[in-house]
Parts: C-alpha cells; structure tokens; sequence
C-alpha cells in the first residue's frame, strides 16, 4: 500500500491548465461537452448560442431574473467581464446536433405547431416565432437564440416558467407577454414541431439584422 504514495502524491501536485476550456467544466458537468446539451433533455445546449444572448442569461440567473439556485449559486460573484468571456467561449463551439428525438405529437397537433411557428396566430396577437428568431429558426446575432435542436420537454418547460413569472427578462419582458397569450394546447404544438425539426449541417445564427421586431423586446438590448 504505501508503494503507491509517492504516485498519488505527485498527481495531487499536478496544476490544471488555466484556459477558459478548464474553468468552464463546472458548466460542461450538466450542459455536456463543449455546451453540446445533456442527453435526458433537461439541460439545453449552449454551444453555438449567440454571445449576447448566452450572457443575458447568465446575468439574469446571477441578478434573479431567472430562478435556478445551481447556477444562482455559480454565477452569484462572478463579474460581467467573465461572464462575457463564458458566453464569448460556448458561443464559438459548434458541435454537430443530435438527430431529432422521436415524438408522439398527431398531425394536426404538428400542423398546428407549424403554423404557429412560421405564421403566428392573429387572432391572439401572437407573432411567428421566425419573426424574431430568424426564418432558419437557428437564432439572430447578437440575442435571439435559435429553437430548433432544443428537446420538446425543455421549451416547455421554459414556457411554463414564464408563464409562472420564474423566468423573466429585461423589461418589456417580450417572451412573457406572448407566453399569456397562448393556450397550454398551444405550447405544446409548436415546441412538439420545433422539437421534430432537423437541424442543418453548420447551422449557425443569422447576421445582426435592422429589421424591426414584431414587439419590443429588452432581452435583445440588453
């Protein structure tokens, strides 16, 4: 037994590199590597978002606007110069996507989701979800985050959140306006579509556009 001191004790000696790659495991433990999502659907991917809106995020989880004590409990001293190096970081990884996780959703429910996503619902005053997100649906520079290669239950989840006030933005809180306007029957259409969608090879977020968003949105200022 003691042969195998001097070996343990020169790997306890050992220094980790100091890259932002190393300092970012903590995330990588939940949101796997390089950002790339967790494989029960729960953690989102991170990799690829938009810097802008990735540090959103993260400032929204340090300062209360979002509620999870994990990453409040992460996040709770860091300044904003790292939290724009974090996002800077997993903005820049672009793992391959996952193919698409097989849903129970009937054809009118994903009719439905489709037209919800791609045309919006006058009636309620609910835009296309490409009306912000891009018509690729992958995101816009520098804060709209893409929707497709995101699991069904996670944007429900997130919908539910703003629907119960855990999650918020910036005011005007643009998300959580449209949130109220939409049925239960709703949200599941389209994050039931949203979540069937193939994401294209070297998928990435459109180019900062000047075209005018269908409702103000904080989040994207901020």
């Amino acid at each position: 037994m003691t042969c195998l001191l001097p070996t343990v004790h020169a790997q306890s000696q050992q220094t980790l590199p100091d890259t932002i790659a190393q300092r970012v495991v903590a995330c990588t433990a939940c949101h796997g590597k390089e950002g790339r999502a967790s494989s029960d659907g729960f953690y989102p991917r991170i990799a690829g978002k938009p810097e802008g809106y990735l540090f959103n995020q993260l400032t929204n989880f340090r300062d209360g606007r979002r509620q999870y004590p994990l990453m409040t409990y992460l996040l709770d001293h860091l300044s904003d110069a790292y939290l724009h190096e974090i996002a800077n970081y997993f903005s820049e990884q672009h793992p391959p996507y996952p193919a698409p996780q097989p849903g129970d959703a009937t054809p009118a429910v994903l009719e439905r989701g489709r037209n919800l996503v791609m045309n919006g619902d006058s009636s309620k005053k609910v835009p296309a979800c490409i009306a912000c997100h891009g018509q690729a649906l992958t995101g816009v520079a520098p804060a709209v985050p893409g929707l497709i290669g995101l699991p069904r239950d996670y944007i429900n989840s997130q919908f539910g959140a703003w629907r119960n006030g855990v999650r918020k933005a910036k005011a005007p809180d643009c998300m959580a306006q449209i949130t109220q306007k939409l049925t239960l029957e709703d949200i599941n259409a389209a994050s039931s579509w949203l979540a069937a969608q193939t994401v294209p090879e070297g998928a990435v977020p459109t180019a900062a556009t000047t075209v005018k968003l269908p409702l103000a949105c904080g989040s994207v200022t901020e």
